[in-house]
């Protein structure tokens, strides 16, 4: 129990926060045995119970006679102090209501289910004497997932069967029924068990996270290191110091379905698995996970951004690897940066962070050249790797045809690597076939008919996908305007195109394509991934990806077929990110003895961010890339805020912007411009019209309450929808 909780007996009017979306606290009166400010309770609202937490005293603006009592207590780790602070911060800054942040807080089922045992299902030795299709799809989930155990009716949903089936499998011992305590703690993690044998970088920034951690105070690093340097094993070690002072750690990873390998890793160096929080876990594990983290039951945490709002009992460290990754930024429902609200967790809980990238975020380069973030260095790769050879291959003389988008050097350099027995990969940041399928009869091009956004090939499913909603249908033989047949025709290289003319150009290598969109599940994306690190294929084919983490130990040489691509457009962040991606992908290239080359097919050569990349003149490049943002006021250096209207009326939509855009004096007090009404990128998502607005202001300026005001002026009625995003990360 924190030292601040507030006892309230029997009685006693309290403030309750819910789920429900209310945008307040309800005031109740405590149940018999009285509660404890941040004891979860379940609360009567109408005819219904629902989840909340006690808030603290009751306002008391409300006519007391007439308050009902809390239902109960549940049995559950009360919330600490310092997380109803941190969810109140989170809430403040990016604008988002109270019950939505605790609806992100409390995402696991069952809080309030007493202790009791359950009958659990896992994977058995036997075969069953008959394979119908249903069984076939429950031991392919329970195959997934080796490691977890299921409930017969998460099984029976997640393979699409009936409890029957289930049933009959155990009856054979292809399953196995067993009885299981619903919340286990998870086995201890020993941070006594030796490491690997560190380089002297390593050794030394180890050593400085280490004794960070052990001080038990606020602070963050910055853990800069080149591609295969060991970052990974230094922050381990920040890791066991934090378990060594009885504290937990969380990491947070960008990509949650390539974790194999860190959770190996993470094993052999403390003797047991950790916790796995992300969307792939199932709900019975969830719910033990969030149990056992809030009694201190969970040492560590591997997990997607969501794990920042899980109720540690006493956080230690935090790591955020690959931080400037894109994908810690939520661009739904609560839009937060999870790299950013990691600091802020920390800096309330008194823990380490460490921000791990060989490419850091602007925003990290820029706190740790003022001073604000501590700033280590990994500048070698670890043993006898050295970093790949950069070079450019000018297109602008290749004459390659229409339909070939691999350049002859490009060619002739996978050439080699197959004669010596080495792999080669092939990068493009494109998933599907083909971004465009044109008619060549009538011009049409195929696209979505809930979004103003281009439905892309994927000729390995057979369907057009898009890829702002998920929408997907057969590929069609006659245009759907004209009805021409025959006519359809793709535009432009795609993965699956590129896998297709490497299979051509290369008829007797075994060529494998990497895409998150061509595997079923995580499980089968992570074997393909170890198959190919074990020389399953000489030339990979590979979308983004491949530029997070992997190891491949034979691949000497990678060609990134548009080096271009991410340069167009308006994003500000376009270089920033181009230049990250170029040196990431590149990296994957001479992991071991073998050196590397990198090949970047480019329309412009001389594009300063392309030859930064060439010249590995990282530092000249976010000095020149700071200097340009400082000069135009625009993040790190100031500040912005998105607006996005969005409904099922585009002239109503309009009609809010324009009525936003008018009414402007609350910004224009604190020196803030607004920029728009104009249709988003994607002007329809989803059937729904967007429409955004853009707020720039000065770093220092009071922004969040400036826009509280300036939004409250124009109610949003129907089904008009606003979102507030704080330093927004895209603009579509």
């Amino acid at each position: 129990m924190d030292t601040h909780d507030t006892f309230f007996p029997a009685g006693h009017a309290v403030a309750v926060l819910t789920t429900q979306p209310l945008g307040r606290t309800l005031d109740y009166r405590a149940p018999e045995g009285g509660c404890h400010s941040g004891a979860f309770v379940e609360v009567p609202l109408g005819p219904r119970r629902v989840l909340g937490v006690v808030w603290g005293p009751a306002a008391g603006d409300y006519d007391p006679d007439k308050l009902r009592h809390v239902y109960r207590v549940l049995d559950a780790a009360p919330m600490r102090e310092e997380m109803r602070e941190f969810l109140t911060r989170v809430a403040a800054y990016t604008l988002t209501p109270m019950p939505a942040m605790l609806r992100l807080a409390t995402r696991a089922p069952g809080l309030g289910d007493p202790p009791s045992m359950r009958k659990v299902y896992r994977l058995g030795d036997s075969i069953p004497d008959r394979m119908t299709d249903a069984r076939r799809r429950v031991l392919a989930v329970l195959e997934e997932h080796e490691a977890s155990s299921f409930t017969q009716r998460e099984l029976a949903e997640m393979a699409g069967v009936t409890a029957s089936v289930i049933k009959g499998l155990a009856a054979q011992g292809a399953v196995v029924e067993e009885d299981s305590p619903r919340d286990q703690p998870f086995a201890r993690l020993d941070p006594a068990l030796p490491g690997k044998v560190l380089s002297p970088d390593q050794e030394a920034a180890a050593r400085a996270i280490s004794e960070a951690v052990a001080t038990q105070r606020y602070g963050t690093t910055l853990l800069r290191g080149v591609t295969g340097s060991g970052k990974t094993e230094v922050y381990l070690e920040a890791v066991a110091a934090a378990l060594r002072a009885g504290r937990q750690a969380l990491v947070l990873l960008p990509e949650i379905a390539l974790t194999e390998q860190f959770l190996t890793r993470v094993e052999e160096r403390f003797g047991a698995k950790p916790a796995e929080w992300h969307s792939g876990a199932t709900m019975t594990e969830r719910r033990r996970i969030w149990r056992m983290v809030g009694q201190g039951q969970a040492q560590l945490v591997i997990g997607a951004r969501s794990a920042l709002f899980l109720p540690f009992r006493d956080l230690g460290l935090i790591v955020v690897d690959e931080e400037h990754d894109t994908s810690y930024k939520q661009e739904d429902g609560v839009l937060y940066n999870a790299r950013d609200m990691a600091v802020l967790r920390a800096s309330i809980c008194g823990a380490q962070v460490v921000l791990a990238s060989a490419t850091p975020s602007l925003e990290s380069w820029t706190n740790a050249e003022t001073g604000k973030y501590r700033r280590l260095e990994l500048t070698s790769r670890f043993g006898a790797a050295v970093l790949p050879r950069m070079e450019a291959v000018d297109m602008r003389g290749e004459g390659l045809p229409a339909n070939r988008w691999i350049s002859d050097p490009l060619r002739r350099a996978v050439d080699e690597r197959l004669e010596r027995g080495e792999q080669s990969m092939l990068f493009i940041n494109r998933r599907g076939y083909a971004p465009v399928t044109l008619c060549r009869a009538c011009g049409h091009q195929i696209g979505c008919d809930h979004c103003d956004a281009r439905m892309v090939e994927h000729r390995f499913l057979a369907r057009l996908i898009c890829h702002q909603c998920g929408e997907s249908k057969p590929m069609p033989e006659a245009c759907p305007s004209c009805e021409v047949a025959g006519k359809l025709a793709p535009v432009g290289p795609g993965v699956e195109r590129l896998g297709e003319e490497a299979t051509a150009l290369w008829p007797g290598a075994r060529v494998a394509t990497l895409s998150s969109d061509m595997y079923g599940s995580a499980r089968a994306l992570k074997a393909e991934i170890a198959q190919i690190a074990a020389g399953a294929a000489e030339i990979v084919i590979g979308t983004q990806l491949v530029a997070k983490g992997h190891n491949f130990p034979n691949l000497t040489l990678v060609g990134v077929i548009d080096a271009d691509l991410g340069l167009m457009g308006s994003d500000l962040r376009a270089a920033e990110r181009t230049f990250q991606l170029m040196r990431q992908v590149a990296g994957r290239a001479g992991r071991a003895e073998a050196p590397g080359t990198a090949l970047l097919q480019t329309y412009q050569p001389d594009h300063p961010v392309i030859r930064a990349v060439l010249d590995g003149d990282e530092e000249g490049f976010w000095k020149a890339e700071a200097a340009a943002r400082q000069q135009a006021g625009v993040p790190p250096f100031g500040r912005m805020a998105g607006i996005i209207l969005s409904g099922p009326d585009a002239a109503q939509v309009f009609d809010a912007g324009n009525a936003l855009a008018r009414r402007d004096a609350p910004l224009r007090a604190i020196g803030a411009q607004v920029f728009g009404p104009a249709p988003a990128p994607i002007a329809r998502v989803r059937g729904r019209h967007r429409v955004r607005l853009l707020v720039k202001a000065e770093k220092s300026a009071p922004l969040q309450d400036a826009l509280s005001r300036w939004i409250a002026q124009v109610p949003m009625k129907g089904e008009m929808r606003l979102a507030v995003d704080v330093d927004p990360q895209s603009f579509y």
